[in-house]
């Protein structure tokens, strides 16, 4: 049998039931830290270091030999641990696994905080990328793994290099040992030093200034729910059907050029919550009700770009979808520097009322290698009358949709 024993901490938190399974082993396996705590141990003794790959085999070979191994991890084997991988190769009829307390949840026994609420990120071994940071824009209470290359200091300037400010930091080294050391930074306050290994860090939001109410965001909501110049804004049905074809899922990178009151980058956040929106829009009047509708809607992904298309374009980084909902005699142009930058695979959704700009937005796309798909909205509201409802019609839109081959 191979049994997988959380140490937790130290070696104060193994149990009697775990210290005699360690000293009646023919196999003890861990990290060479681990293997330290157990001198005395006089069986074989496999040190785990970049090697993941060969130890199921290995150890398959010593249960095939009547061997008993002890396999030790940090915390609890199955939360960001070996457990899993060891279970899934060895077979989980051959394998026993003790848990043990996590470095989550001593951190925040440490700190005193409640966390059941907490979103936990791993960065050891694995890169700290732009599509993180939608997490710690949706996300009020964080506890992050941290390794040599991803360290606190580096994670938390790319954090400030995104305006993501207003978290109390807590980095917590070396949890269990005798030189444990919690060090607390003020939201804003650099994070330039170096921490000793293992590190975790911990991030609690803190509200600035006097609480707000937050307006729920919801598919299709009702042009009266947004600030909006009268009439300038995409029209529900119309929103709901666009955003379909964009196919948005929770990662993505959005740009919505032209972007107008905004409506179509809130209702996007609905589906994108832990990747990034820009919206670019030219005119002041039409920025101040972007930012508005962003703050009644508590959006946290959003960011508003003032600029002219399409240079406005050039600093954001690559889309995995576009949406257009302007652009008029520049509308091609815009699509030939947008269509440049989308992703494999990407998605750009054109809606328009010109006949002419739906023909130029084809064949721009067409003959970018673009798949293209269309078609054309007609809306019809129901108005009342002194013996019934009446419908309205309004302007038919033309909603393209553009795929990257």
């Amino acid at each position: 049998m191979l049994s997988v024993i959380g140490l937790g901490l130290s070696r104060n938190d193994l149990t009697h039931t775990h210290l005699a399974l360690i000293q009646t082993a023919d196999v003890l396996s861990g990290g060479a830290r681990h293997l330290d705590l157990f001198p005395l141990f006089s069986g074989e003794k496999i040190e785990i270091k970049k090697n993941l790959d060969t130890l199921p085999g290995l150890f398959l070979d010593k249960l095939a030999q009547g061997k008993n191994i002890v396999v030790l991890a940090s915390g609890d084997p199955l939360f960001f641990g070996i457990g899993a991988y060891l279970a899934d190769r060895i077979g989980k009829d051959r394998i026993q696994i003790y848990p043990n307390i996590s470095a989550v949840a001593a951190a925040f026994a440490r700190i005193k905080e409640s966390w059941q609420d907490v979103q936990v990120m791993s960065f050891h071994g694995r890169p700290f990328e732009n599509r993180h940071l939608g997490d710690f824009r949706t996300h009020d209470k964080l506890a992050v793994f941290t390794d040599p290359v991803q360290t606190p200091a580096r994670i938390c300037r790319t954090l400030g290099e995104n305006q993501i400010t207003d978290f109390q930091i807590c980095v917590l080294e070396r949890l269990g040992s005798r030189d444990e050391t919690l060090t607390w930074f003020d939201p804003g306050q650099p994070v330039e030093r170096d921490f000793s290994e293992p590190n975790l860090v911990v991030f609690l939001r803190k509200k600035m200034g006097p609480a707000q109410s937050v307006v729920p965001v919801f598919p299709g909501m009702p042009d009266d729910r947004f600030h909006h110049e009268q009439g300038l804004i995409t029209k529900p049905e119309i929103r709901v059907i666009s955003l379909s074809k964009l196919r948005l899922q929770p990662d993505h990178i959005l740009w919505d050029l032209g972007a107008g009151s905004g409506s179509v980058s809130i209702e996007a956040s609905y589906y994108i919550t832990g990747g990034m929106i820009y919206a670019v829009e030219k005119k002041d009047t039409r920025i101040q009700d972007i930012h508005r509708n962003r703050n009644t809607f508590g959006v946290k992904n959003l960011t508003v770009c003032q600029g002219h298309l399409p240079g406005e374009m050039e600093t954001l980084p690559d889309p995995d979808r576009i949406f257009i909902g302007g652009g008029g005699k520049d509308l091609p142009s815009i699509i030939r520097a947008a269509g440049a930058r989308i992703k494999e695979n990407g998605i750009m959704v054109i809606n328009t009322v010109l006949i002419s700009n739906m023909t130029a937005s084809l064949d721009m796309l067409s003959s970018m290698g673009f798949d293209t798909r269309i078609i054309q909205v007609q809306v019809n509201t129901g108005h009342g009358m002194p013996w019934g409802q009446m419908l309205k019609s309004r302007n038919p839109v033309f909603i393209i949709q553009g795929i990257k081959q």
